[in-house]
């Protein structure tokens, strides 16, 4: 993880389970929403997960020696040096060219405040200097 970019890493949940993330891309996402996790059964595996109404996508993203691929039924298809250059290929392909729900829009984390009961809260943030500006 540490030889990722700044997108992998701004999406990037850890150790948070599906229930979890289909709170947060129903919530805070829309069509096209999408953000990473650990996966829960493959160890050193990433879920990346896309909401495409009514549902929220996963594909299981696996690491061989020296690159990364999506898994799609158990077949590893294209290689990427990068999980970023990964997520990148497939945001960049035609709909008609790959297999998975198009990603469109990362959910980046820290627009999200985690509270102590469990819920996430929304944030906005401005781009003005002035602490009385409305966003």
């Amino acid at each position: 993880m540490e030889r990722e970019g700044m997108l992998v890493h701004s999406i990037y949940y850890g150790r948070i389970g599906s229930e979890v993330t289909e709170r947060l891309l129903e919530r805070f996402g829309h069509e096209g929403s999408f953000l990473l996790r650990d996966s829960a059964t493959v160890q050193g595996a990433y879920c990346l997960c896309v909401r495409k109404a009514p549902f929220v996508h996963t594909y299981r993203l696996v690491h061989a020696t020296d690159s990364w691929s999506l898994q799609d039924s158990g077949v590893r298809l294209q290689n990427f040096r990068t999980l970023e250059t990964l997520i990148e290929g497939y945001r960049r392909a035609a709909a008609s060219d790959v297999s998975i729900a198009p990603l469109t829009d990362p959910l980046v984390k820290t627009q999200l405040q985690y509270s102590s009961i469990g819920e996430f809260v929304y944030m906005e943030t401005c781009n003005s200097s002035s602490s009385s500006s409305v966003c």
